[in-house]
Protein backbone atom coordinates (compact mmCIF):
# COMPACT_ATOMS: atom_id res chain seq x y z
CA UNK A 1 0.00 0.00 0.00
CA UNK A 2 1.03 3.43 -0.79
CA UNK A 3 0.81 5.97 1.94
CA UNK A 4 0.72 9.45 1.77
CA UNK A 5 0.57 11.97 4.67
CA UNK A 6 0.01 15.39 2.49
CA UNK A 7 -1.43 16.23 -0.45
CA UNK A 8 2.05 17.21 -2.10
CA UNK A 9 3.00 13.42 -1.35
CA UNK A 10 0.77 12.15 -3.99
CA UNK A 11 2.47 11.98 -7.31
CA UNK A 12 1.00 14.45 -10.23
CA UNK A 13 0.06 11.11 -12.16
CA UNK A 14 -1.68 9.33 -9.50
CA UNK A 15 -4.90 7.87 -10.19
CA UNK A 16 -7.62 7.76 -11.63
CA UNK A 17 -9.05 6.99 -8.62
CA UNK A 18 -11.76 5.69 -6.17
CA UNK A 19 -12.41 6.85 -2.89
CA UNK A 20 -13.81 6.28 0.05
CA UNK A 21 -13.45 8.63 3.24
CA UNK A 22 -13.63 9.08 6.51
CA UNK A 23 -11.73 8.74 10.51
CA UNK A 24 -11.90 4.50 10.39
CA UNK A 25 -11.01 3.96 13.98
CA UNK A 26 -10.72 0.62 14.47
CA UNK A 27 -10.84 -0.22 10.63
CA UNK A 28 -13.68 -3.00 11.95
CA UNK A 29 -16.14 -4.67 10.19
CA UNK A 30 -17.87 -2.18 8.54
CA UNK A 31 -15.29 -0.42 7.21
CA UNK A 32 -13.60 -3.47 6.14
CA UNK A 33 -16.76 -4.10 4.08
CA UNK A 34 -16.40 -0.88 2.05
CA UNK A 35 -12.94 -1.00 1.31
CA UNK A 36 -14.20 -4.07 -0.22
CA UNK A 37 -16.84 -2.62 -1.93
CA UNK A 38 -14.08 -0.13 -3.06
CA UNK A 39 -11.36 -2.94 -4.28
CA UNK A 40 -14.59 -4.43 -6.27
CA UNK A 41 -15.23 -1.07 -8.40
CA UNK A 42 -11.64 -0.28 -8.66
CA UNK A 43 -10.94 -3.42 -10.22
CA UNK A 44 -13.96 -3.28 -12.52
CA UNK A 45 -13.38 -0.05 -13.81
CA UNK A 46 -9.22 -0.12 -13.52
CA UNK A 47 -8.94 2.66 -11.12
CA UNK A 48 -6.71 3.21 -7.88
CA UNK A 49 -8.59 1.94 -4.74
CA UNK A 50 -7.36 4.81 -2.38
CA UNK A 51 -8.86 5.88 1.31
CA UNK A 52 -8.49 9.48 2.50
CA UNK A 53 -8.35 9.44 6.40
CA UNK A 54 -6.99 11.70 9.22
CA UNK A 55 -4.26 11.95 11.67
CA UNK A 56 -6.49 12.30 14.79
CA UNK A 57 -10.46 12.84 14.96
CA UNK A 58 -11.63 15.98 14.20
CA UNK A 59 -13.10 16.62 18.29
CA UNK A 60 -9.32 16.15 19.46
CA UNK A 61 -9.13 20.05 17.82
CA UNK A 62 -12.42 21.34 18.09
CA UNK A 63 -13.94 20.11 21.09
CA UNK A 64 -11.17 17.90 23.00
CA UNK A 65 -13.27 17.64 26.43
CA UNK A 66 -15.56 15.59 23.83
CA UNK A 67 -13.14 13.38 21.62
CA UNK A 68 -13.40 9.18 22.62
CA UNK A 69 -10.19 7.50 22.74
CA UNK A 70 -9.10 6.43 19.65
CA UNK A 71 -9.22 2.62 19.04
CA UNK A 72 -6.37 2.53 17.30
CA UNK A 73 -2.87 4.64 17.52
CA UNK A 74 -2.09 6.27 13.29
CA UNK A 75 0.39 3.54 13.20
CA UNK A 76 -2.13 0.63 14.07
CA UNK A 77 -4.56 2.14 11.29
CA UNK A 78 -2.22 2.45 8.83
CA UNK A 79 -1.37 -1.83 9.45
CA UNK A 80 -5.10 -2.53 9.16
CA UNK A 81 -5.51 -0.65 6.08
CA UNK A 82 -2.80 -1.86 4.81
CA UNK A 83 -3.91 -5.78 5.63
CA UNK A 84 -7.57 -4.69 3.47
CA UNK A 85 -5.87 -4.48 0.06
CA UNK A 86 -6.41 -0.76 -0.61
CA UNK A 87 -3.65 0.55 -3.10
CA UNK A 88 -3.23 4.00 -1.56
CA UNK A 89 -4.19 5.77 1.56
CA UNK A 90 -3.53 9.72 2.08
CA UNK A 91 -3.82 10.70 6.14
CA UNK A 92 -4.36 13.78 6.18
CA UNK A 93 -3.53 16.28 9.14
CA UNK A 94 -6.55 17.36 10.64
CA UNK A 95 -5.10 20.59 11.46
CA UNK A 96 -6.85 24.69 12.19
CA UNK A 97 -6.45 25.13 8.43
CA UNK A 98 -8.26 21.84 7.81
CA UNK A 99 -10.67 22.87 10.30
CA UNK A 100 -11.65 25.84 8.24
CA UNK A 101 -11.60 24.47 4.55
CA UNK A 102 -14.64 24.72 2.57
CA UNK A 103 -16.51 21.49 1.48
CA UNK A 104 -16.20 22.90 -1.94
CA UNK A 105 -12.10 23.14 -1.76
CA UNK A 106 -11.85 20.08 0.17
CA UNK A 107 -13.75 18.79 -3.20
CA UNK A 108 -11.01 20.60 -5.82
CA UNK A 109 -7.88 20.26 -3.93
CA UNK A 110 -8.33 16.85 -2.44
CA UNK A 111 -10.58 14.85 -4.49
CA UNK A 112 -9.94 16.49 -8.29
CA UNK A 113 -6.82 18.08 -7.73
CA UNK A 114 -4.93 15.59 -5.99
CA UNK A 115 -6.47 11.99 -6.08
CA UNK A 116 -7.80 12.40 -9.91
CA UNK A 117 -11.18 10.48 -8.40
CA UNK A 118 -14.14 9.21 -10.62
CA UNK A 119 -16.02 7.42 -7.95
CA UNK A 120 -16.40 8.48 -4.67
CA UNK A 121 -17.86 6.01 -2.12
CA UNK A 122 -19.38 7.78 1.14
CA UNK A 123 -22.17 6.32 3.81
CA UNK A 124 -25.56 8.16 3.87
CA UNK A 125 -25.18 10.46 6.70
CA UNK A 126 -21.30 12.11 5.71
CA UNK A 127 -20.23 15.63 6.16
CA UNK A 128 -17.05 17.37 6.05
CA UNK A 129 -15.77 20.76 5.32
CA UNK A 130 -15.72 23.48 7.82
CA UNK A 131 -18.25 23.52 10.72
CA UNK A 132 -19.64 20.42 8.50
CA UNK A 133 -21.51 22.12 6.19
CA UNK A 134 -20.73 19.79 3.50
CA UNK A 135 -23.17 17.03 2.42
CA UNK A 136 -23.42 13.86 0.17
CA UNK A 137 -25.70 16.72 -1.56
CA UNK A 138 -22.91 18.50 -2.04
CA UNK A 139 -20.86 16.07 -3.27
CA UNK A 140 -23.66 15.12 -5.72
CA UNK A 141 -23.46 18.74 -7.05
CA UNK A 142 -20.24 19.25 -7.41
CA UNK A 143 -19.79 15.78 -9.26
CA UNK A 144 -20.26 16.64 -12.82
CA UNK A 145 -17.99 19.62 -13.04
CA UNK A 146 -15.63 17.60 -11.17
CA UNK A 147 -15.51 14.72 -13.29
CA UNK A 148 -16.52 11.69 -10.53
CA UNK A 149 -19.61 9.87 -9.75
CA UNK A 150 -20.80 9.38 -5.91
CA UNK A 151 -21.75 6.24 -4.85
CA UNK A 152 -23.72 5.97 -1.42
CA UNK A 153 -22.68 2.92 0.96
CA UNK A 154 -25.15 1.34 2.84
CA UNK A 155 -24.92 0.52 6.73
CA UNK A 156 -22.95 -2.48 7.30
CA UNK A 157 -24.99 -4.03 10.22
CA UNK A 158 -23.30 -7.00 12.56
CA UNK A 159 -24.89 -9.10 15.28
CA UNK A 160 -28.06 -8.59 16.00
CA UNK A 161 -28.70 -5.89 13.08
CA UNK A 162 -27.23 -3.10 15.04
CA UNK A 163 -24.83 -1.18 12.96
CA UNK A 164 -21.06 -1.99 12.84
CA UNK A 165 -19.92 1.52 14.68
CA UNK A 166 -16.47 2.62 16.63
CA UNK A 167 -19.13 3.31 19.63
CA UNK A 168 -20.29 -0.18 19.75
CA UNK A 169 -16.59 -1.42 20.44
CA UNK A 170 -15.99 0.99 22.67
CA UNK A 171 -19.02 0.18 24.76
CA UNK A 172 -18.03 -3.43 24.84
CA UNK A 173 -13.91 -3.20 25.97
CA UNK A 174 -15.41 -0.68 28.48
CA UNK A 175 -17.39 -3.86 29.61
CA UNK A 176 -14.46 -5.87 29.08
CA UNK A 177 -16.72 -8.14 26.42
CA UNK A 178 -13.88 -8.53 24.14
CA UNK A 179 -15.29 -11.79 22.44
CA UNK A 180 -18.73 -8.80 21.30
CA UNK A 181 -15.71 -6.25 20.56
CA UNK A 182 -13.91 -8.67 18.31
CA UNK A 183 -16.89 -9.77 16.43
CA UNK A 184 -17.76 -6.19 15.23
CA UNK A 185 -14.30 -5.19 14.58
CA UNK A 186 -13.65 -8.51 12.63
CA UNK A 187 -10.13 -8.97 14.54
CA UNK A 188 -9.41 -9.36 18.24
CA UNK A 189 -8.87 -6.03 19.93
CA UNK A 190 -5.26 -5.37 20.76
CA UNK A 191 -2.99 -3.33 22.45
CA UNK A 192 1.02 -2.61 21.68
CA UNK A 193 3.40 -1.16 23.54
CA UNK A 194 7.14 -1.78 25.06
CA UNK A 195 8.02 -3.85 27.94
CA UNK A 196 9.54 -2.43 31.19
CA UNK A 197 10.50 -2.87 34.05
CA UNK A 198 8.02 -4.14 36.52
CA UNK A 199 7.97 -4.73 40.41
CA UNK A 200 8.66 -8.53 39.84
CA UNK A 201 6.39 -9.52 42.12
CA UNK A 202 4.87 -11.90 39.56
CA UNK A 203 8.03 -13.83 39.23
CA UNK A 204 8.56 -13.99 42.98
CA UNK A 205 5.01 -15.60 42.27
CA UNK A 206 5.64 -18.04 40.00
CA UNK A 207 4.06 -16.06 37.08
CA UNK A 208 6.53 -13.66 35.73
CA UNK A 209 4.81 -10.71 33.56
CA UNK A 210 5.65 -8.56 30.70
CA UNK A 211 4.93 -4.80 31.57
CA UNK A 212 3.75 -3.00 29.40
CA UNK A 213 4.80 0.70 29.55
CA UNK A 214 1.68 2.63 30.04
CA UNK A 215 1.61 4.96 27.15
CA UNK A 216 0.07 2.07 24.87
CA UNK A 217 -1.10 1.96 21.86
CA UNK A 218 -4.91 1.11 21.25
CA UNK A 219 -7.87 1.15 23.64
CA UNK A 220 -7.56 -0.81 26.72
CA UNK A 221 -10.26 -2.71 27.85
CA UNK A 222 -12.12 -2.82 31.45
CA UNK A 223 -9.54 -3.89 34.47
CA UNK A 224 -9.60 -7.65 34.88
CA UNK A 225 -7.99 -10.73 33.34
CA UNK A 226 -8.14 -12.42 30.09
CA UNK A 227 -7.27 -14.81 27.64
CA UNK A 228 -4.74 -14.22 24.64
CA UNK A 229 -1.74 -13.97 22.94
CA UNK A 230 1.46 -11.92 23.03
CA UNK A 231 3.05 -11.04 19.63
CA UNK A 232 6.81 -10.30 19.26
CA UNK A 233 9.10 -10.78 16.72
CA UNK A 234 6.98 -12.58 14.28
CA UNK A 235 5.81 -15.41 16.86
CA UNK A 236 2.89 -14.97 18.73
CA UNK A 237 2.38 -17.03 22.27
CA UNK A 238 -0.55 -17.73 24.61
CA UNK A 239 -1.03 -15.73 27.66
CA UNK A 240 -2.81 -14.69 30.36
CA UNK A 241 -3.21 -10.94 30.66
CA UNK A 242 -4.10 -8.90 33.51
CA UNK A 243 -5.43 -5.04 33.35
CA UNK A 244 -5.57 -2.89 35.75
CA UNK A 245 -4.06 -2.10 39.04
CA UNK A 246 -3.55 -5.12 41.12
CA UNK A 247 -5.58 -4.50 44.56
CA UNK A 248 -3.74 -6.91 46.56
CA UNK A 249 -0.64 -4.71 46.30
CA UNK A 250 -0.04 -1.01 47.43
CA UNK A 251 1.76 1.52 44.97
CA UNK A 252 0.46 -0.54 41.58
CA UNK A 253 0.51 2.67 38.67
CA UNK A 254 -3.77 2.18 37.47
CA UNK A 255 -4.47 0.65 34.59
CA UNK A 256 -1.54 -1.30 34.37
CA UNK A 257 -1.55 -4.05 31.57
CA UNK A 258 0.75 -6.93 32.05
CA UNK A 259 0.80 -10.43 30.24
CA UNK A 260 2.10 -13.93 31.52
CA UNK A 261 3.35 -15.76 28.53
CA UNK A 262 2.35 -19.91 29.19
CA UNK A 263 4.96 -22.43 29.11
CA UNK A 264 7.90 -19.83 27.96
CA UNK A 265 10.70 -17.92 30.14
CA UNK A 266 11.86 -15.56 27.22
CA UNK A 267 13.52 -11.99 27.91
CA UNK A 268 11.20 -8.89 26.49
CA UNK A 269 12.35 -6.54 27.97
CA UNK A 270 13.34 -3.22 25.81
CA UNK A 271 10.64 -4.70 23.24
CA UNK A 272 7.72 -3.66 21.12
CA UNK A 273 5.31 -6.73 22.39
CA UNK A 274 1.52 -6.57 20.82
CA UNK A 275 -1.40 -8.07 23.07
CA UNK A 276 -4.59 -9.34 21.80
CA UNK A 277 -7.33 -10.11 24.09
CA UNK A 278 -9.73 -13.17 23.55
CA UNK A 279 -12.11 -13.92 26.64
CA UNK A 280 -12.31 -12.13 30.02
CA UNK A 281 -11.88 -14.88 32.77
CA UNK A 282 -12.72 -12.63 35.73
CA UNK A 283 -12.83 -8.96 37.25
CA UNK A 284 -9.81 -7.22 38.89
CA UNK A 285 -9.95 -8.68 42.80
CA UNK A 286 -7.77 -8.05 46.09
CA UNK A 287 -7.00 -11.20 47.82
CA UNK A 288 -7.17 -11.13 51.35
CA UNK A 289 -3.47 -13.40 51.62
CA UNK A 290 -0.49 -14.21 49.32
CA UNK A 291 -1.23 -17.64 49.11
CA UNK A 292 -5.06 -16.95 47.72
CA UNK A 293 -3.80 -14.73 45.19
CA UNK A 294 -1.27 -17.72 44.19
CA UNK A 295 -4.23 -20.21 44.18
CA UNK A 296 -6.32 -18.16 41.60
CA UNK A 297 -3.39 -17.16 39.48
CA UNK A 298 -3.22 -20.67 38.97
CA UNK A 299 -6.80 -21.23 38.16
CA UNK A 300 -6.48 -18.19 35.72
CA UNK A 301 -3.81 -19.85 33.55
CA UNK A 302 -5.79 -23.01 33.61
CA UNK A 303 -9.14 -21.15 32.11
CA UNK A 304 -6.73 -19.75 29.58
CA UNK A 305 -5.28 -22.70 28.51
CA UNK A 306 -9.07 -23.66 27.77
CA UNK A 307 -10.16 -20.82 25.87
CA UNK A 308 -7.20 -21.07 23.53
CA UNK A 309 -7.50 -24.45 22.80
CA UNK A 310 -9.79 -23.11 20.31
CA UNK A 311 -8.97 -20.27 19.67
CA UNK A 312 -7.62 -18.42 16.86
CA UNK A 313 -4.27 -16.68 16.93
CA UNK A 314 -4.24 -13.04 15.92
CA UNK A 315 -4.75 -12.75 12.19
CA UNK A 316 -6.16 -9.72 10.03
CA UNK A 317 -9.17 -10.32 8.05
Amino acid sequence: MQLFTAQSDVPADFGPSAVTIGKFDGVHAGHRAVIAQLLRIADVENLTSTVVTFDRHPLALLRPEQCPEALLSNEQKIERLAETGVHATLMLTFDQEMSQQPPEEFIQKVLVDTLHAKVVFVGRDFRFGAKAAGTVGTLIDASAAGGFDVRVIEDVASGGGRRASSTWIREALGRGDVREAAEVLGHLPSVRSVVVPGERRGRELGFPTANLKPSVEGLIPADGVYAGWLSVDGATYPAAISVGNNPTFEGVPERQVEAYVLDEDIDLYGKTVEVSFVDRIRGMVKFSSIDDLIAELGDDVTRTRELLATALRPRRF
